[in-house]
């Protein structure tokens, strides 16, 4: 952990998690969900934090998603004193991931939800040949990609996942210790 206080994200995910967002799961059950599907494929800590708090743009105060500033850049933002370049770079670029994925793949497209069609929309839609070929030529750009993907897939009502303590490990190492209050899907699963 760098030398900065800690940041309350098990705070975050009491309150502001527990909201439904626009799909038919909190942002609590979409994270713990998306960070699942991570850890299932293998996906080192650092891909695992971020799958975990990808969203965590959602749990602030954020305003609409826009092209320049989105809840990817927002997150990216929040956590990027306390976490490896790498973390926050993903969290941003989730979004951006999204776009790739819908420029290259017109199929990908009428695969997302309702929620996830209207934010792509408002994110700017379908990227310039240059901005797929920067995005193609990034270090991190193929995890960006799979953290999409799991993003994707995290969206499933009552689907059983560890709960937010089991990432204690994790999230203390990068945001310090953190007030562990009990609740659904908080040290026990939703």
């Amino acid at each position: 952990m760098s030398g900065v206080g800690a940041l309350d994200l098990v705070g975050l995910f009491t309150g502001a998690g527990q909201r439904v967002y626009g799909e038919s799961v909190t942002q609590l059950a979409h994270s713990l969900q998306c960070a699942a599907l991570a850890h299932r494929d293998h996906a080192d800590d650092e891909v695992v934090v971020a799958a975990l708090l990808h969203d965590v743009g959602h749990l602030v105060d954020c305003p609409e998603d826009r092209p320049e500033r989105h809840h990817g850049s927002g997150g990216a933002a929040l956590v990027r004193a306390f976490v490896p370049p790498r973390v926050a770079w993903l969290i941003e670029h989730h979004v951006i991931a999204k776009r790739y994925l819908c420029t290259i793949d017109a199929r990908y497209v009428a695969q997302l939800s309702p929620a996830s069609q209207r934010s792509y929309a408002a994110q700017g839609a379908r990227l310039a040949l240059e901005e797929q070929l920067a995005m193609e030529t990034r270090p991190w750009f193929a995890d960006a990609v799979r953290l999409r993907r799991w993003d994707d897939a995290a969206k499933t009502p009552g689907a059983a996942c560890p709960p937010l303590i089991e990432y204690a490990p994790l999230l203390e190492r990068y945001f310090g210790p953190q007030p562990w209050t009990p609740g659904p899907g908080i040290d026990r699963k939703a």
